[in-house]
């Protein structure tokens, strides 16, 4: 596919305003049919540690600025993207897979974290408190964080980028930016279009490469005073620890194993229609995707035989086709993965309703349903990150809370159900950080996004989001001369 605009293919990093290559260089490939688009500089950590001193050059620029010039900024960075939002979303297909009508949404998704922190950069306020004696004055006022770092995932190489970028911004924090070694271009083209935004240089920095070299060089250097991470529970564990020397501020969102009930007083159509929403965009890869998905005994067959009706409707496909509703996974090792959970359940007892009709190769795994899923299987105890739904049946209220809650995972959840009474029970025993009632689609840009347990810590969006890259300062003022 062609863009618009060519010169939002960038193989650079973006660095201190400038675009600055590397002898080193990594392959990134088209997940649909595996050929090179281009290769992206790999930088070493000598410029992973320049970029960082570049950008506290800024900070110490940018968190002075009022902040309605912070905010305008973002106006603009917001404006650019929604001029350029088809090029986008065809750079995120190409280099991601998922279907072009997902990657637009994505674009406009991730555009609407820029907008709604640019309202939130002029709502950033301090507090007056009353003083214990007559003579004191107590103050409180929320101050930039520093210089902050960014380790983006590649299944959302736009949203997961803009969702941490924009509030740190708009805090009046710098950035350096590290996105997936698989998806480094949309992470680039962005930055090209914060600098035609008029974005100061040193604001916002990108730099690609190695993830265990330049994750190493942001934790360790005393510079970095925050960093937010979305990814696996592993390497959030680790950044966490190489973050513990000099006790950086952290967010991580990492793994989720989301449970997702049917109750026998739904409707059952609706409620497996959301089930398709939510599992099988971007082909399942998606943190909150419905991993386990547990059905009242009562309606229990005509779920899944609705379910196996709307999967069957599904196209797997290039995702430049506009026919195609699944793309590829992102490469063989996670469509190796998905096989092997599908394989292992059905060694346990299950049984296939639909599903791995295609090759049993590359990239490419049909939508798949199984049936008598036993608890322990291991779709159901980590997070498969593909196109599989596996039903499994529960008798009571009770039961399956407990069986949502058997996990060491807790990010989202989602419940079906008509008794506003057994919503609300539910919705307060179960252990997550977000629960979707009677809906499959959850993320918003003015809601907290975040999960509890081994799914991390802090939250992205919402007026919280702003509060991730902001310290409190408390003044007490005593006599004051005249």
């Amino acid at each position: 596919m062609k863009l618009a605009d060519p010169t939002l293919l960038k193989s650079h990093c973006f660095i201190n305003g400038q675009w600055h290559d590397c002898d080193n260089k990594t392959p990134v490939y088209n997940p649909a049919n595996g050929e090179l688009i281009t290769r992206v500089a790999s930088v070493d950590s000598t410029i992973v540690e320049e970029a960082i001193s570049d950008a506290k050059t800024a900070f110490d620029d940018w968190r002075h600025c009022a902040p309605q010039v912070r905010s305008d900024h973002l106006m603009a960075w917001f404006e650019q993207i929604a001029i350029h939002r088809h090029d986008l979303a065809t750079i995120i297909t190409l280099e991601q897979g998922k279907p072009l009508s997902e990657a637009l949404a994505e674009i406009d998704y991730a555009a609407s974290y820029i907008r709604w922190f640019a309202q939130q950069a002029v709502r950033i306020e301090g507090e007056l408190l009353t003083g214990m004696q007559n003579s004191q004055q107590l103050m409180v006022s929320r101050d930039p964080v520093g210089v902050c770092a960014a380790i983006a995932p590649w299944n959302f190489p736009a949203a997961m980028i803009t969702r941490k970028v924009a509030p740190a911004l708009a805090a009046g924090c710098t950035m350096v930016v590290k996105p997936a070694q698989q998806t480094p271009l949309t992470a680039l083209a962005l930055a090209e279009l914060a600098s035609r935004a008029g974005l100061p240089k040193g604001v916002l920095q990108v730099v690609c490469g190695d993830p265990a070299l330049i994750g190493e060089e942001l934790t360790r250097n005393p510079t970095i005073r925050k960093l937010s991470f979305t990814g696996s529970t592993r390497i959030g564990s680790l950044l966490m620890q190489q973050c513990a020397k000099d006790i950086k501020k952290l967010s991580l969102e990492l793994g989720g194993n989301a449970p997702f009930i049917v109750f026998e007083d739904t409707d059952l159509t609706f409620a497996a229609g959301e089930l398709i929403k939510a599992k099988f965009r971007n082909a399942g890869q998606t943190c909150i995707s419905p991993n386990r998905v547990y059905v009242q005994d009562a309606v229990y067959s005509a779920f899944a035989l609705e379910v196996v009706r709307q999967v069957k409707q599904l196209k797997v496909g290039d995702g430049f086709n506009p026919d195609t509703t699944v793309g590829p996974l992102i490469d063989d090792n996670a469509a190796t993965k998905v096989r092997s959970h599908i394989q292992q359940a059905l060694d346990a007892g299950a049984r296939m309703l639909c599903g791995e009709t295609l090759p049993a190769s590359g990239r490419w795994v049909a939508p798949t349903v199984l049936t008598d899923v036993p608890q322990d299987a291991l779709c159901c105890c980590e997070e498969t990150f593909g196109p599989l739904v596996p039903l499994i049946r529960f008798d009571s209220e009770q039961q399956v809370t407990e069986l949502a809650n058997g996990s060491e995972f807790g990010l989202a959840a989602y419940l079906f159900s008509n008794n506003i009474h057994r919503v609300r029970r539910v919705v307060d025993a179960l252990e997550t950080g977000m629960v979707g009632v009677n809906t499959g689609v959850i993320s918003a840009a003015n809601a907290p996004f975040g999960g509890v347990k081994a799914s991390g810590i802090g939250r992205e969006g919402a007026h919280v989001g702003i509060e991730e890259y902001l310290e409190m300062k408390y003044q007490c003022y005593g006599n004051l001369p005249a």
